[in-house]
């Protein structure tokens, strides 16, 4: 079998051995050691903890309809509220390596891959200034005061989506102006 990369990103960069463990957020599963494929990996090029949003075209036929409701440029858009900026530019981010043969797919979600014993890294590199890597991808960055009407547009099935720890955001009810 070819060796495929997937990675995990942590702002610890010693971790030697990865266990599997049962999310706190999602307490249903299987104990795992989680990880996501390379086309997937800007979802995680964020402070552990931030909110946020993101949306893409799954193929070229959505790509006219997510731009127009999305009123967006790119191909790819990621979100957060306005107030994770520093720690976007000052979080120390790491990418870990794995053979990705050691993980199979987990198919509640977009490029995400699981292995259920201990894995080793093969490497692991600092991912550098996340906005700046946003940059160089190419990604939209959309900084807003409350992610919630942006959850409320991406959550459809007319594109691929991602929202990730939606409960450090801002409640919803809140007057932003």
């Amino acid at each position: 079998m070819t060796e495929t990369l997937v990675h995990h990103f942590s702002e610890d960069p010693s971790i030697t051995r990865f266990e599997p463990h049962v999310p706190k957020t999602n307490p249903s599963q299987l104990p795992a050691v989680w990880a996501i494929d390379a086309a997937h990996a800007p979802l995680y090029w964020f402070p552990r903890d931030c909110p946020r949003a993101t949306a893409w075209p799954r193929h070229a036929a959505e790509r006219d309809e997510f731009r127009r409701v999305l009123a967006t440029g790119a191909d790819r858009l990621h979100a957060i509220e306005i107030g994770w900026l520093e720690a976007m530019r000052s979080v120390q981010l790491f990418r870990y390596d794995f053979d990705g043969n050691d993980f199979s797919p987990w198919a509640e979600a977009s490029g995400q891959w699981v292995s259920h014993r201990a894995v080793e890294p093969l490497a692991v590199a600092a991912v550098g200034d996340l906005v700046d890597a946003h940059i160089e991808a190419r990604i939209e960055l959309r900084l807003v005061p409350n992610l919630w009407p942006l959850i409320d547009l991406i959550r459809d099935d007319r594109w691929d989506f991602s929202i990730v720890r939606k409960m450090y955001a801002a409640p919803p009810d809140i007057d932003v102006r």
